[in-house]
């Protein structure tokens, strides 16, 4: 059983309003959640961890009285109703997640929605339809939001997935409505922020994924905190090329070369320990079947690209991840999601569930891979923002967290 590490209180670090501060019981709370799940081919949900991550707070505004309507995206439906991506499904899922009726609403706004809104009674909920079925939500149109806004008394934000997005339901409805962080946001800001700003050390950051571009604001803002700082992945091949290395047909951004040394250099001059592959598994495809060998880093063939860490790389990722207190781990080691250059990624998974530390996990694909290797359950805390997360880890305050209502601070 993992040692459950707390970060930083998050009084010291948030100071927006939380639910919890709003008088909400007989109110209307508008509540923007993430709900942009999967949708198999037939319109089923095969993962709901979206839905059940926004169950604390839409629970509390039930059992506080308060007649909740919650909203959220769902795909690119590109400003046009288009069934294939209805909410339909999702308040079908969430009414035998909360065990009770959940009312679905046609559209997000107009008439209809209206209606439906003034007959609800305390402890209602109500599901309304895509918003992204209207495109003055990714313009972050002011009528639109405007008339979001007279739907409810209180704005709450629970998506942090959508809080780097200055959409109207993000930043546009909390010109109109006091607004306060549901519990969800409240977390990921806790954890994000809190434990990076004060990691308990040693601090070990674990950076893959494709492109350099996305994690040099992430290296640039953690540099003085940071102890150890592991890269593979795609973005490991630009540090290595950068260093004046062969690398094959491996992914490779060359207009991130000059940056990439100049950061591997800044780390190293202030006495932070910075890892790179020591081998890798090569193909000259990822197609089925593919011929794959495993290489030391600087022998890669001309004709051959890199897909994974080798074996010598995950054992000595996993004896740097050893001794850590405080684990951030961004992007996979390689093309995981094919079984033949998944295994990099599911040992460093493994030794990340393994370590004594608060670990937190960010990104889309990094989630994916620690659910894959069977070991989420084992990992403090897994964000549920992919771009958000990382904007946040680079230092940027996010849109739809400095819209909300600023506390008092004494």
């Amino acid at each position: 059983m993992k040692k459950n590490i707390d970060p930083v209180p998050i009084k010291d670090i948030f100071h927006k309003f939380i639910i919890e501060d709003l008088d909400i019981k007989g109110k209307k709370v508008f509540i923007r959640v993430d709900f942009n799940v999967p949708l198999d081919d037939n319109l089923q949900i095969p993962d709901d961890t979206r839905i059940r991550s926004a169950l604390p707070t839409i629970n509390y505004a039930i059992d506080e009285g308060a007649k909740v309507i919650l909203s959220s995206h769902l795909g690119r439906p590109k400003g046009k109703v288009d069934p294939r991506f209805s909410l339909a499904p999702v308040a079908k899922r969430l009414q035998r997640l909360l065990n009770k009726k959940v009312i679905f609403a046609p559209d997000c706004i107009g008439s209809q929605v209206e209606g439906l809104v003034s007959k609800m009674n305390a402890g209602d909920v109500l599901l309304l339809e895509n918003l992204r079925y209207h495109p003055e939500e990714e313009k972050n149109g002011e009528e639109f939001a405007r008339a979001l806004a007279n739907l409810a008394d209180f704005y709450v934000n629970d998506a942090f997935g959508a809080a780097h997005r200055a959409h109207a339901s993000i930043v546009g409805i909390p010109k109109f409505l006091t607004s306060a962080a549901g519990f969800l946001l409240k977390k990921e800001i806790e954890y994000l922020k809190g434990a990076i700003d004060n990691p308990v050390k040693p601090f070990v950051a674990i950076l893959g994924g494709a492109k350099v571009s996305g994690k040099i604001g992430v290296l640039e803002n953690i540099s003085d905190r940071v102890d150890k700082v592991i890269v593979g992945g795609g973005i490991a091949y630009t540090f290595i090329k950068a260093m004046g290395y062969e690398v094959g047909n491996s992914l490779v951004e060359d207009d991130m070369i000059e940056t990439a040394q100049k950061i591997r250099k800044k780390l190293k001059s202030v006495g932070i320990k910075f890892y790179l592959p020591v081998d890798c598994v090569i193909a000259q495809s990822t197609e089925p079947g593919t011929v794959k060998k495993i290489v030391p880093t600087l022998e890669i063939p001309k004709e051959w690209k890199a897909l994974d860490i080798g074996p010598a790389s995950a054992r000595l990722f996993s004896e740097v991840i050893e001794d850590a207190k405080t684990i951030l781990w961004n992007g996979p080691m390689g093309v995981f999601e094919i079984d033949e250059f998944s295994r990099g990624t599911f040992a460093i998974a493994r030794s990340v569930a393994d370590a004594y530390a608060l670990t937190i996990v960010g990104g889309g694909d990094t989630d994916l891979a620690v659910h894959r290797a069977g070991v989420s359950d084992a990992i403090t805390f897994i964000s549920t923002g992919g771009g958000a997360s990382l904007q946040l880890l680079e230092g940027k305050e996010l849109p739809g967290i400095a819209a909300l209502t600023n506390k008092e601070v004494t």
